[in-house]
């Protein structure tokens, strides 16, 4: 189930009731790659475009990017009324042995150090940045189904799960009758569709709204890079060439990578847009997805990203990149004889 369009740009958060630009601003930048200057100057072009949804995390530059944004919230008081706002808890911000995790006692101290650097009594949306394997799952739940009676949270979403973890933790919540998840933010670009896999299913069984990160592939599908010529300047992989998964060997070495990148940047000179407006276009219409997190160094490379809003492709541009970016499989279950199967199943065959 695709969240449902309130109007041109927006869409409900999920499950919930509430609306969204179907852009948040990611601002993982602030206080690292972005000075706080140039990280208000990105707020405030955000919402002068329309936008209405700002994710952070309290790991985000060791809370610095939450103090960067609630100092812009307490300048700007009408305009934050009317903002979303996400931020995230789970990993170590100290160094004992409860500074991290799950666990009650960690995300009560979490939440309060978010409320406190953001400078607000309630935090729209509070995600679990990850899973975490030693607390029990209803002690997590409990806590942010206590948290939203206790109207420190509106809602609360999950980070980086995997299927069957999404479906667990909804089928546990349900079954307490505790406030249910409404969202998931997943890795998610043309470069990375293994999600769809597993993941995607279960968001749309348990009725998620999908909020992808890196949806231009570590900046991949900008078409700023060239084959064979390795990346130099201030770009991501121009000062890290091996920066993790965005790693340029391995990238420029697969010919998929190649493939989709030159089917996007076709079909954006076509439109006389720019491959990443063309790249966000696509991930925008995909299934389940509820808002595509934006990742911005500066103000030109937000307004960019946010023409894509308004950019059209038709049924055969998405079918194009579709085919072109189809993500691996085995060939069973996820592989075109497993999706034949699935197909006799439907029908009542064996």
């Amino acid at each position: 189930m695709s969240a449902p369009q309130q109007s041109a740009g927006y869409r409900t958060l999920g499950r919930s009731g509430t609306v969204v630009f179907e852009q948040a601003l990611g601002t993982m930048t602030f206080g690292a790659e972005a000075d706080e200057t140039t990280s208000h100057a990105i707020i405030d072009a955000y919402v002068d475009g329309g936008g209405n949804f700002i994710d952070t995390a309290d790991v985000y530059s060791a809370g610095r990017s939450e103090e960067i944004i609630g100092r812009w919230l307490a300048a700007h008081p009408a305009e934050a009324a009317q903002l979303v706002i996400a931020t995230k808890g789970r990993f170590p911000m100290g160094a004992g042995p409860n500074d991290h995790g799950t666990s009650r006692r960690h995300l009560r101290t979490a939440l309060e150090a978010s409320l406190r650097r953001l400078g607000v009594e309630h935090i729209d949306l509070y995600q679990l940045h990850a899973w975490d394997a030693i607390t029990p799952l209803d002690e997590t739940l409990r806590f942010l189904d206590d948290a939203i009676t206790q109207g420190k949270i509106g809602y609360y979403g999950f980070s980086n799960f995997t299927g069957w973890q999404l479906t667990k933790a909804s089928l546990l919540a349900e079954r307490h009758g505790w406030n249910l998840p409404v969202t998931l933010q997943p890795q998610y670009s043309l470069l990375v569709r293994g999600i769809e896999h597993e993941i995607v299913p279960a968001a749309l069984d348990a009725g998620i709204g999908l909020l992808p990160w890196s949806p231009l592939g570590g900046g991949w599908l900008s078409g700023k890079y060239r084959r064979d010529v390795s990346p130099t300047g201030t770009t991501r992989l121009g000062e890290n060439p091996e920066r993790g998964m965005e790693a340029w060997q391995q990238r420029n070495a697969d010919p998929r990578t190649w493939q989709i990148i030159d089917t996007l940047t076709g079909i954006a000179e076509e439109h006389a847009a720019s491959p990443s407006q063309v790249a966000l276009a696509w991930l925008a219409a995909q299934p389940a997805v509820t808002s595509v997190i934006l990742g911005a160094r500066s103000v030109e490379q937000l307004r960019d990203n946010m023409g894509a809003v308004t950019l059209e492709l038709d049924a055969a541009e998405l079918e194009s990149l579709t085919a072109a970016s189809a993500p691996r499989a085995d060939d069973y279950p996820y592989g075109a004889p497993g999706i034949a199967q699935r197909h006799r199943n439907i029908g009542g065959g064996r």
